[in-house]
């Protein structure tokens, strides 16, 4: 599934493509790009949630920002998301990248996906993706990809 969601993010959103909106000529596009139907599925209605995040009364929790407040990562996030993957999500949070609701909803999406194997470069790639689709967050976009796309010059800390 994930792999479908790349493929989509790489050809369509990233490259500024048109998108093709039409449900069933995207699922044929995907069948011919070798992804099984199943898994097509899977892909759009992540997508679909995704896109349901933006509306305050789908998570009623991301509309509440608690002050001072410090993320403690459930166990079940524990099992998908390594040291490296949580230290770079409470990094993100620290430079503005990410804010209360962004990363809530990252997190969300991260739970949603059905993969065995979870790594960094696919946190980024699930972080770039939920950015895209917060209205107002180009900024925190454009931060994250070239976090995601350029080789630093040394540490980042």
């Amino acid at each position: 599934m994930f792999d479908i969601l790349m493929y989509l993010f790489e050809n369509y959103i990233h490259s500024e493509m048109e998108v093709v909106v039409d449900h069933d000529e995207l699922t044929d596009e995907l069948t011919r790009a070798g992804f099984a139907h199943q898994e097509i599925n899977k892909a759009l209605a992540w997508l679909e949630r995704l896109a349901d995040l933006q509306d305050s009364q789908a998570k009623p929790y991301l509309n509440k920002a608690p002050q001072g407040a410090v993320r403690v990562f459930t166990e079940a996030e524990k099992g998908r998301l390594d040291i490296p993957s949580q230290s770079f999500l409470m990094y993100l949070d620290q430079i503005g990248v990410l804010d209360f609701t962004t990363r809530e909803m990252v997190l969300d999406r991260v739970m949603e996906l059905d993969s065995k194997q979870f790594s960094l470069e696919d946190l980024k790639w699930v972080v770039l993706m939920v950015l895209f689709n917060v209205p107002g967050r180009e900024d925190a976009y454009s931060q994250m990809e070239g976090l995601l796309f350029e080789e630093p010059d040394g540490f980042l800390h």
